[in-house]
């Protein structure tokens, strides 16, 4: 542990991806309730969460990280705003890593990595269910990054966690059938071909998986509604 987040633990304060500040800007832009680009001052935000500067900053340099909000010189953050072709580099390049990372599952699962992947299954499913998109695109994600994580390669999972965090943005921005958050089916059927160790099956399916995920996008541009980011967040 750091020396600046053992004072942070003996303030009180939360770890910043379990901070208010953090969850709600995350939740609101993966539930579509800030638009693309949305400007997010960091006086504004502290009023809001009644929290310091310092604690927003935080926060908006871990969504940074994630790839949700974007920091401009001089200007300060954002919402961010991927481009239709981001979007299609995302997945093509998801489409060539996550197969060969799914058949490598499948030739090293033991019954601890399906069971772990059943849980996440059953999460986003009850996350759906209760109407919480946001998370449960964020859920979808942390499957996919489990898949690798169960293939044992460090390259290969860091580079699918980071275009897991990029998709997770895209697929809340732009899925046009709310289903596109994740088949329900596909997830089981993977599971299932890494539980067999079938390498074959498991990479075909995630092949077709991402197809129609990336299927299921309308990376068309839309008008969003106008609101006070205290609107929003407040809500």
């Amino acid at each position: 542990m750091t020396e600046r987040s053992s004072r942070a633990r003996s303030a009180g304060q939360p770890p910043v991806h379990q901070s208010p500040v953090y969850l709600g800007i995350r939740n609101a832009i993966l539930g579509h309730s800030v638009a693309p680009g949305m400007k997010l001052p960091e006086d504004e935000l502290g009023e809001i969460y009644s929290v310091s500067r310092t604690v927003v900053r935080a926060a908006l340099q871990a969504l940074a990280l994630d790839h949700l909000v974007t920091l401009e010189p001089n200007r300060g953050a954002f919402v961010a705003k991927p481009t239709r072709l981001e979007a299609r580099e995302v997945f093509e390049a998801r489409a060539l890593l996550e197969p060969k990372v799914a058949a490598m599952a499948a030739e090293i699962a033991k019954p601890a990595d399906i069971a772990l992947l059943e849980r996440h299954i059953a999460e986003e499913h009850a996350a759906v269910a209760a109407g919480r998109d946001g998370e449960a695109v964020q859920l979808s994600g942390q499957f996919h990054v489990a898949i690798a994580e169960i293939a044992n390669h460090s390259i290969y999972t860091d580079f699918v966690r980071r275009l897991c965090s990029r998709s997770s943005l895209i697929v809340a921005l732009y899925w046009r059938r709310r289903d596109a958050i994740c088949e329900h089916h596909a997830h089981h059927e993977l599971v299932n071909a890494i539980a067999k160790h079938k390498p074959k099956d498991a990479s075909e399916l995630m092949v077709s998986h991402l197809v129609d995920l990336f299927s299921g996008l309308d990376l068309s541009e839309r008008q969003q509604v106008s609101r006070r980011l205290s609107d929003i967040l407040k809500s």
